[in-house]
């Protein structure tokens, strides 16, 4: 256990998997359909599948994290402007008979490359991202965004930060008030508190693979290594999606139906610091030169997988 404590990535693929194992136990229980459980096992094989890719590329996107965070903003304000709106919010874009969530799939990617490295590109993509989830509205990963970007600023001041916190901050109080009267979707919303009302022991399960899913930022809390920030960054995102999902109508994520959250998750821990040591920030060498950071990565990951 504290070989795989001190691999915050490989961590962060065992929480999601025990997560949506969770969910499904509880969604096979309540009645769910049939093919809610394949979608989220779709989605949890697609996730992990990204997580073995994105992992030797990490470098490459954190060498050009702030180009990497706007582009990534441009579907989330294309998503505002040209979505369908649903009950008055346009968070979601059909894929055939699927509705992604782009929000829940982009933004924990974007605020762990931003907290890994800031510049005035990324602040740039922050605050673009920050509109978009005003105009959506959508007041849960607004306010996830601006719990990230307080932790940022916490951990590491300054002026960028700053700012980043500042337009997600203003676009969290544009969304309270607006009004949010989407009304709760069974199997997705709401079920921290109806799963328990299938069984005890399904309202467990939902709520342990809520709480697991902050489980990768512990290295970053117990320790003050150059990763901290990224990893509290990251785990205050997360813990904010699931408190929004504890007190409002929004997607309980991994535990519940949907695989915009099982995608978001896996892709943000993707890019997680491989050890809480890592002092890979902010521009790094060219894909495919090794130092010995990325050594003592791998090494730290493979121990762990193997248990040894």
């Amino acid at each position: 256990m504290k070989r795989l404590l001190n691999a915050p990535r490989l961590f962060g693929l065992v929480c999601a998997v025990c997560a949506v194992m969770m969910g499904l136990a509880y969604m096979a229980a309540a009645g769910a359909p049939a093919r809610y459980l394949s979608l989220n096992v779709a989605a949890l094989t697609l996730g992990a599948g990204a997580w073995l890719g994105l992992g030797p590329t990490a470098g490459s996107w954190l060498a050009r994290n702030g180009q990497a965070i706007l582009a990534l903003s441009l579907p989330l304000i294309a998503t505002a402007l040209l979505g369908a709106p649903v009950d008055g919010a346009a968070r979601w874009v059909s894929v055939g008979p699927l509705s992604v969530q782009v929000s829940l799939v982009l933004l924990p990617t974007m605020i762990v490359l931003y907290a890994r490295g800031a510049d005035a590109l990324g602040t740039a993509g922050i605050a673009v991202a920050a509109l978009a989830l005003a105009l959506q509205p959508d007041r849960g990963m607004a306010a996830a965004l601006a719990a990230a970007m307080a932790t940022l600023l916490l951990t590491r001041p300054g002026r960028l930060p700053a700012l980043a916190f500042a337009a997600a901050a203003s676009a969290f109080a544009a969304t309270l008030l607006r009004p949010d009267a989407l009304p709760a979707v069974p199997f997705v919303d709401r079920i921290l508190y109806t799963a328990f009302t299938v069984h005890a022991a399904a309202g467990l399960a939902v709520l342990f693979g809520s709480l697991i899913l902050l489980a990768p930022a512990l290295p970053g809390a117990l320790r003050r290594e150059r990763a901290r920030p990224a990893l509290l960054a990251f785990g205050t995102c997360w813990a904010a999606v699931v408190a929004a999902a504890a007190l409002g109508n929004y997607p309980t994520p991994l535990v519940g139906y949907g695989g915009s959250a099982v995608l978001g998750y896996l892709l943000s821990v993707a890019l997680l610091p491989a050890s809480p040591r890592d002092t890979s920030t902010g521009p790094l060498p060219a894909t495919g030169t090794v130092t010995d950071e990325s050594r003592e990565s791998a090494a730290l990951e493979l121990s762990a997988l193997a248990g040894r």
